[in-house]
């Protein structure tokens, strides 16, 4: 039995009377079921709904919910959004023939898949578009997606063994787990080991970051001391650190339960959200961690998100994975770690660092400055294809002359990458527009001639 949902709705909190067909992926992305979502337009005749439905009944297709409504530029046809599971192979097998079927009743160019499976894996991958968040607060289906849970140590972590501390890591881990977009971060209260451990770190790294890291970095820290409580006695609550960057550069800082995959963890970068662990590495080795842990989350990534220029730099990274094939996840997370993690740039003749991966740990800190280790000029194809190690200190850094020109590299990098839309952000509403239709394009021009008026306005009041 096919059990369903049917709304016909001209105006309704969901699409509103300027919607057009080429807003549906916005829709599809915030309503999408666990596996996927298919839309597709049919005329509006006797039977059509039927006539559109059967090719799923007929392949035993479960849908999970179904909206449809006029389309505002041909009111002879309605657009329907439809939710969806596929739980096995023969299930796969069964939804690309309900699709074939479904392009024979509907118009080929029409009928769109969007899902969060590998796009490699699928038979009919150009018809298929890796799912991305469009609002920000979809971030919250990251938290169930996490390739490994905080609490779980490999053999060969220096925690492993150590009772305590896996409990420790487990609270944490629930505190993430269990974390929804618009609440506040909750406070956590760390033991005496977990402040001794905080306080070697914070202490060592003080020392260096004068003479090895780069002058935003230097600019940023004082501040960092003063408003977010910054010491060698104290580590900073995640909330009040997350309040600061919004108030600098609008990111903010989202607790997360363990590793999430490169897809999940760039396209919160296109919403200015860094997710950020709130557990510290096992004291027994102060100096290094397997993992990313909260040293190097607030010692290492927070000073430069402060900074406009590397925010925008960092979005730049995350809206160019949004909806982006498999292949280039790969190259974009490569980029990533060449940069974020580990990147180095020249400040008047001399080599800093800017990557948190440098910034915040003292063997890494000395050695990508020094003239001993390996580096290359700043060239993304080449680093798009680099491979490194993530346990060990790099043997390469790549070299870049500052922000805006790494910026505009991987701009134009990224337009390369095969996708049927341009995405923009739009900070007003934390949410991702899709620029794919001419509508879109008018729209942003006249988003864009208000902003030159304000500027024109701004010059000629400094001419007076």
């Amino acid at each position: 039995t096919l059990l369903y949902t049917i709304k016909f709705e001209r105006v309704v909190d969901t699409f509103t009377q300027d919607t057009r067909m080429d807003d549906i992926p916005r829709y599809v992305s915030t309503m999408v079921s666990e596996k996927m979502s298919v839309v597709f337009s049919v005329r509006n005749e006797p039977s059509a709904l039927v006539k559109a439905l059967t090719p799923f009944q007929k392949n035993c297709i479960n849908l999970t919910h179904i909206e449809s409504r006029p389309l505002a530029e041909d009111t002879s046809k309605y657009k329907f959004l439809v939710n969806l599971e596929i739980g096995h192979e023969e299930d796969e097998k069964r939804f690309q023939t309900a699709i074939s079927e479904l392009k024979e009743i509907s118009d080929k160019d029409c009928v769109k898949v969007l899902s969060r499976r590998d796009v490699l894996d699928v038979a009919h991958k150009d018809d298929e578009v890796p799912w991305f968040p469009i609002k920000i607060a979809e971030l919250d289906r990251f938290a169930s997606q996490i390739l490994s849970y905080g609490a779980d140590l490999d053999a060969d972590h220096p925690g492993f063994t150590d009772d305590v501390y896996r409990k420790r890591r487990k609270i944490f881990a629930d505190i993430a787990y269990n974390y929804k977009h618009g609440e506040p971060i909750p406070a956590v209260e760390y033991n005496e080991a977990e402040l001794k451990t905080w306080s070697t770190v914070f202490t060592k790294l003080s020392t260096l970051f004068e003479t090895h890291a780069c002058k935003e970095f230097r600019n940023v820290w004082p501040l960092l001391v003063q408003n977010c409580n910054y010491n060698k006695d104290n580590i900073p609550q995640l909330q009040q650190v997350s309040q600061f960057l919004k108030d600098c550069t609008g990111f903010t800082l989202r607790p997360v339960a363990g590793l999430l995959s490169s897809r999940d963890f760039l396209a919160g970068l296109a919403f200015r959200v860094f997710h950020s662990t709130q557990y510290i590495r096992h004291g027994a080795n102060p100096f290094y961690t397997p993992e990313p842990d909260v040293c190097h989350e607030l010692i290492g990534h927070v000073p430069m998100f402060c900074d406009p220029e590397f925010a925008a730099f960092s979005q730049e990274i995350g809206m160019a994975s949004l909806g982006a094939p498999d292949d280039w996840i790969e190259k974009l997370a490569t980029l990533y770690w060449f940069t974020i993690e580990f990147g180095v740039c020249r400040e008047d003749g001399a080599l800093k660092a800017y990557g948190a991966g440098c910034l915040s740990s003292i063997e890494e800190l000395q050695n990508c400055v020094c003239d001993a280790s390996k580096k290359l000029p700043f060239e993304v194809p080449e680093i798009a294809v680099t491979k490194y190690p993530i346990t060990t200190i790099q043997p390469v850094y790549f070299v870049a002359p500052s922000f805006g020109e790494a910026k505009r590299k991987v701009r134009e990098y990224s337009s390369q990458i095969p996708r049927a839309f341009t995405a923009r952000y739009n900070p007003y509403t934390q949410s991702v527009e899709l620029i794919n239709k001419r509508s879109n394009c008018v729209k942003m021009i006249r988003d864009l001639a208000s902003e030159m008026k304000t500027l024109e306005d701004a010059v000629n009041k400094l001419e007076d």
